[in-house]
């Protein structure tokens, strides 16, 4: 039963007591087989820092709908609260720390067929490689396209669908923004559940190519180039997959020449 002090509100709870609490709660799902996920930023710096987990904050901090409440779960994500999340096909579960352990589901409405086609054709061509899409390595035109508000691959508010167990009757409360900017954060490690996310697959992307009119035509910028680390992230390595060289060929023994008769 919740507690309350004598001006009917609940106790502080310290973050650190918080985060204990809902660790032992976590520990207990583990045991019962569920995965668990938590959200984890490092340093002091931004809460996403690739294209995808950028572009996906910057898209939610575009609509006003959602920019007034989204920095209340700011504080919450640094700290380690949203201590599960998991992304499925329009819909994210997640476990938040507050005051309790609250749960919050997002669904996200997917992408209807006509407007992923629409974005593969106006994107055919540009797109060189899976390795240069999921490491968002595109052309600008290409990046403009994708982050189009209401046209783009991002959801906009009224294809977000919120709800958390946590007493506060807001729209937007700080446990579910703070799962907005955990997905943001998680796209920083797998930028593909964005597209599982949406319900679209991000190869028809790469299968477009050299049909329709590509936004941009030109040669592979030196950043694109492949290298060896970027290759290791699959677990490849070069030497693995490189050419082998042909065997040289062997010189032709020289034979003495017949006298001619004279």
């Amino acid at each position: 039963m919740a507690r309350f002090d004598d001006w009917g509100f609940r106790p502080y709870v310290s973050v650190a007591e918080r985060q204990h609490k809902a660790a032992r709660e976590m520990e207990k799902r583990k045991q019962q087989g569920h995965s668990i996920s938590p959200v984890v930023i490092e340093g002091h710096g931004a809460i996403a820092n690739t294209f995808w987990g950028r572009a996906w904050c910057q898209n939610l901090e575009h609509y006003s709908d959602f920019a007034n409440r989204l920095p209340r779960g700011r504080t919450y994500v640094r700290n380690g609260s949203v201590v599960d999340l998991q992304i499925a096909p329009g819909v994210i579960h997640a476990y938040v720390s507050g005051s309790s352990l609250y749960k919050v589901e997002l669904k996200v409405v997917p992408v209807q067929k006509a407007h992923w086609k629409s974005i593969c054709h106006d994107c055919s061509g540009a797109v060189d490689s899976l390795v240069e899409l999921l490491q968002g390595r595109l052309s600008k035109a290409v990046m403009e396209r994708i982050c189009r508000q209401q046209q783009g691959l991002f959801p906009s508010p009224a294809e977000i669908q919120l709800s958390c167990s946590c007493p506060d009757w807001a729209g937007m409360c700080k446990h579910v923004a703070a799962v907005l900017y955990g997905i943001g954060a998680r796209f920083d490690r797998q930028p593909e559940l964005l597209f599982r996310l949406r319900g679209v697959d991000e190869t028809d992307l790469i299968a477009s190519a050299g049909s329709g009119i590509p936004l941009a035509v030109h040669a592979p910028h030196a950043s694109k180039i492949l290298s060896r680390d970027d290759l290791s992230i699959f677990g490849l390595d070069l030497a693995e997959i490189a050419t082998p060289e042909k065997p040289a060929r062997a010189k032709k023994k020289d034979t003495p020449r017949k006298k001619r008769s004279r």
